[in-house]
């Protein structure tokens, strides 16, 4: 059964303009007025409850060095909501987060190793693969998520309560960048999988799901998390950071219902209702939810859904 999480954080993001807030925490109700929580709940879902963010503060040139926008408010959440995955988890249910920016990957890991571990699929228009190791930019983890997920990233963030790596790099697949990423050959050498979204457009998302699933360890599932600017422009441009070679609707849709069934929870990042003023989009992103994601768990077995100890 799916657990319906609102996580409406921007924690994560740069300001859309200098002294300005994020969008992304109100996509998660205008993901509900669009109606994927009436299809969810049409299909079995539950309602998992809302973890709030602290609030988003533009703090650029006035927080400390070797700090990244809002950090001890994201590690706040991140703890808070993995107390909810790892509550979710051992009711037998398979958490869907509705964000809120690429930040709750942290949370989703720190949840991950507590309850014995999974793997990771990061699907995503960018590599999110920025850390201090090949960048003096990294200020923002929406787009540094998946470093911080497989331990790259500064300690206070990758390494929260000494569970670093969240998730094992052998375990951790990438779906989705655009082949001018400037990190996807770095990332390449360090995780198990990387699939450029050419590829999935190219062979479909049956067979990059396959790929996924033929990586060594992931017996116990893995989690998803999936930013809808994977998608292209011309279908979503209510993201902060649109690039052209994205899927189509129908292609997400393909590649998520082939990973659902073995996922042991789920999270959508990146919409922003700010940059969708009639709903469009909002209905967009529903309808991908609705059907790619509806089958989050059910192929796996009791243990795994529980969250039974296990090696991380």
């Amino acid at each position: 059964m799916v657990a319906v999480v609102s996580a409406p954080t921007n924690l994560g993001l740069r300001p859309p303009v200098r002294g300005g807030v994020p969008g992304t925490a109100k996509a998660p109700e205008a993901l509900r007025e669009a109606g994927l929580h009436r299809l969810l709940f049409a299909r079995g879902a539950v309602d998992g409850g809302v973890v709030l963010p602290g609030r988003y503060v533009d703090d650029d040139g006035r927080r400390p060095a070797a700090t990244v926008r809002n950090q001890a408010a994201i590690i706040d959440h991140a703890r808070r909501l993995a107390h909810r995955l790892f509550e979710i988890r051992e009711s037998g249910q398979a958490p869907l987060v509705l964000g809120g920016d690429c930040s709750l990957a942290i949370a989703a890991g720190l949840a991950s190793r507590v309850t014995g571990g999974g793997g990771l699929v990061h699907i995503d228009g960018h590599t999110d693969f920025r850390h201090p190791g090949n960048s003096d930019g990294v200020a923002s983890v929406a787009g540094e998520d998946l470093a911080a997920a497989v331990g790259m990233h500064l300690p206070a963030l990758s390494d929260i309560d000494g569970l670093s790596p969240y998730f094992d790099p052998a375990r951790t697949a990438h779906i989705g960048c655009r082949y001018a990423d400037p990190h996807a050959d770095e990332l390449r050498r360090t995780i198990g999988l990387v699939v450029p979204a050419d590829e999935v457009i190219l062979h479909g998302g049956t067979r990059a799901a396959n790929r996924v699933r033929a990586l060594d360890g992931l017996d116990r599932g893995y989690w998803i998390q999936v930013d809808v600017d994977v998608l292209d422009p011309v279908h979503m441009p209510a993201v902060d950071s649109p690039d052209p070679g994205g899927l189509a609707p129908e292609e997400l849709v393909a590649l998520l219902g082939a990973l659902a069934p073995h996922a042991w929870g789920a999270s959508v990042t990146v919409f922003d209702p700010d940059l969708d003023p009639d709903g469009v989009h909002a209905r967009t992103v529903a309808a991908i939810v609705a059907e790619g994601l509806c089958d989050l768990g059910t192929a796996l077995g009791g243990d795994a859904m529980s969250g039974s100890p296990g090696e991380p």
